[in-house]
This record gives structure tokens, C-alpha cells and sequence, in this order.
């Protein structure tokens, strides 16, 4: 495994230029892989997805009415940062609970828009983009950080893209890209926020992009041995079939638990349309009544001992739903997992819950 470091950069300065080159590639390999049109540019930019989130609506949003649509806690950050941060007086949000999603159909084609293409944290996803306008005269503003290189993304609809090397392609955290259409490049141009912008989240200078951001040029320092294990990531994808082997692997992954969950008969998807789930941040409920009739409290308690099992045996880690989800599992089914671990963990789950209902049965 080491030998994918051969050639790295470690050590040097990433305002060098082999350290430009390096950072310049990850976005040539990202763009290629996952079929950025030519006039869209991408960045490099510190913090994550939610660094490049900020960065969007910190410097496009004002401009005109938002509407925000959130049915995960992410989305839900996003709602609250519009309206409690940014205080825009002319926003609607569209919320609902997990395993739903809201009326997309409500979307103003007059209005920027924010959205989660994927529940990172409700396994609920849009299905497609046909609710985005195609004449649109507002900006849409997708976070996609763990849709990105797992589902098809209709880039004619999505003015602004933000996603992490984290997530579906398993690189190291800290690090989010940020990718601006056309007409969001246009919007930087002709708008400048009322409010100010700390040095981290400036996209513009003079009035004028800031050309280097989008040629590996950074504003933070980044880890050149993370920049390694992303262009290692990107060599791997390319090398099993680009985006459709990568789609494909994730579709396996959901079909394998869509197999199981129809059969166990104990647990069931939180996304409540076979057509909204997530093929990457798979989350799941118990539906047991044993287990459904306990307060949350307990209900919660039966999901712990269901993951402290699977770790004590070394088979699982973290399966636990996000803390402000309802109580369940999530199983994360992206591109790095092979379907036979897939597989191989879902007998496993099925002997926990045997370990852990019999201590519940009683309510």
C-alpha cells in the first residue's frame, strides 16, 4: 500500500510547484471522473463540506429569495445558518422529518435554492433534479458531499456543487471541493453580500474571481499526504470503470440490503419511498414491536448493544444512526465496500439483535 506514496509530495511546500501540481491534479482526475462540464470550475477549499457549503452561501446568497428544502440534520444546518447567520428576510424553508422528503415541487424558479442531493444522515436522496427549472432565473446550491462519485449528478441543473474527499471515495477529512457553474461564476461577478467575508471564505477580489483557487492554488495549507490518498482514491476509481463501475458498486451494495431487510422481518429502511433510498448513508429502524413499543430512551439503549456487540467482535464500527436521527443503525454502503462485506455483516446483524431482543421483550 505504501507504494502509492511514491512520488509524494510530503514534505514540500504545497505553493510549490510540484505541490500546485499535485493539488491541480486532484481537480483534473475529480472533473474527468466525474464529468464536470469544461465551463464549471472547481476548488480546493479548507473545512470540509461544510467549508465549501459556507463558502457558497456566504458569498451567492442575498441576492434574491431562498428556499431551502432539509429532511436531514445537514440541511437542517443550512435553513438555520440562512436564516439565524445570514439573516435573510426572504427565505421559505421546506422541511421534513426523516424519512421523508419535502415538496420539491414547491421549488420558485425565481428563487436561489439549497438542497442535500443525499441524507447523509436520514438515507433519504432526491430521486432525480426534474423538480429544478430548467429556465431558472435563481441559482441552485446542491450539497452532494456523500452523493458525489456514488449517484448520477445532472450538472445543466446544479449551479454550485460542494462535496469532501471523505466521504464516497474515502480519502482523509479536512478537505472540500467547491464547483461553480457558469451562472454562479456570473452571480460572484455582479453581486457583491452586504455582509463581510473573513479572508477563509472570499471567492473574489476586486470584483474579480480569484483565478488560482480554481488552478490548485489554496487559501489554506493543506496536507500534501491527503492530497496523496485523494489522487490514490481517484487512480482506484478510474482504474475499476470510472462513475458507472462506481454507481454500480453502490446499487449493489442497497440491492443486498434491500435482499435482507425484506426477509428479517425485525428491521426496516427509515426512507419511507423505495425511490428516495440512499445507496451510500444507508439507515435503517427496528420494527420489531418488542422494540417499537419502549420509550426513545430504550428504544436507543437496544441500538447501543446492538453496536457494542458488533465491535466487541471486530465486525462493525459506528453503526449507529447519527445522534439526531431517530433511533437505528446506518449501515455506509459507498464505493470503497465490497458487496460481500455487505453481505457478510448482515448475518452479522441479524445474530445481535437475537443477542439483544430477548433482554427487551419485556416492556
Amino acid at each position: 500500500m505504501l507504494d502509492a506514496l511514491t512520488g509524494a509530495c510530503v514534505g514540500r511546500s504545497h505553493r510549490s510547484a510540484a505541490g500546485k501540481a499535485k493539488l491541480a491534479q486532484v481537480i483534473a482526475r475529480s472533473r474527468a471522473l466525474l464529468g464536470v462540464p469544461d465551463d464549471y470550475r472547481m476548488a480546493i477549499v479548507p473545512a470540509s463540506d461544510t467549508g465549501a457549503v459556507e463558502m457558497a452561501l456566504w458569498n451567492l446568497l442575498g441576492a434574491r429569495g431562498v428556499d431551502v428544502f432539509s429532511w436531514d440534520s445537514f440541511g437542517a444546518t443550512w435553513a438555520a445558518d440562512i436564516v439565524k447567520q445570514l439573516r435573510l428576510a426572504d427565505v421559505r424553508v421546506f422541511d421534513a422529518p426523516y424519512g421523508r422528503l419535502p415538496d420539491l415541487g414547491a421549488a420558485s424558479p425565481d428563487h436561489d435554492i439549497v438542497f442535500t442531493w443525499n441524507g447523509t444522515t436520514s438515507g433519504v436522496r432526491v430521486p432525480n433534479a426534474d423538480w429544478i427549472a430548467a429556465d431558472r432565473s435563481g441559482l441552485t446550491i446542491c450539497d452532494a458531499t456523500s452523493a458525489a462519485f456514488a449517484m448520477d449528478l445532472p450538472w445543466p441543473k446544479l449551479d454550485v456543487v460542494t462535496y469532501s474527499w471523505q466521504k464516497v471515495l474515502g480519502g482523509e477529512a479536512q478537505h472540500g471541493m467547491l464547483i461553480l457553474g457558469p451562472r454562479a461564476v456570473e452571480r460572484l461577478a455582479s453581486y457583491s453580500p452586504p455582509w463581510p467575508l473573513p479572508k477563509i471564505f472570499r471567492l473574489t477580489e476586486r470584483g474579480k474571481l480569484i483565478e488560482g483557487l480554481f488552478a490548485g492554488e489554496t487559501i489554506n495549507t493543506p496536507s500534501l499526504l491527503c492530497v496523496e490518498d485523494a489522487l490514490d482514491g481517484l487512480r482506484w476509481a478510474e482504474r475499476i470503470g470510472g462513475l458507472p463501475a462506481l454507481i454500480r458498486r453502490c446499487e449493489e451494495n442497497l440491492a443486498a440490503i434491500e435482499s435482507w431487510v425484506s426477509k428479517a422481518g425485525w428491521i426496516d429502511f427509515l426512507a419511507e419511498d423505495p425511490a428516495t433510498r440512499s445507496c451510500t448513508s444507508v439507515c435503517l429502524k427496528i420494527v420489531d414491536p418488542a422494540v417499537t413499543s419502549l420509550e426513545t430512551a430504550r428504544r436507543n439503549a437496544v441500538c447501543k448493544q446492538i453496536e457494542a456487540l458488533l465491535a466487541a467482535e471486530g465486525v462493525a464500527y459506528d453503526i449507529g444512526a447519527y445522534r439526531a436521527a431517530p433511533p437505528g443503525l446506518r449501515i455506509w454502503a459507498g464505493t470503497t465496500i465490497d458487496t460481500a462485506d455487505i453481505e457478510a455483516l448482515l448475518g452479522w446483524l441479524d445474530w445481535a439483535y437475537s443477542e439483544v431482543r430477548p433482554m427487551q421483550a419485556v416492556a
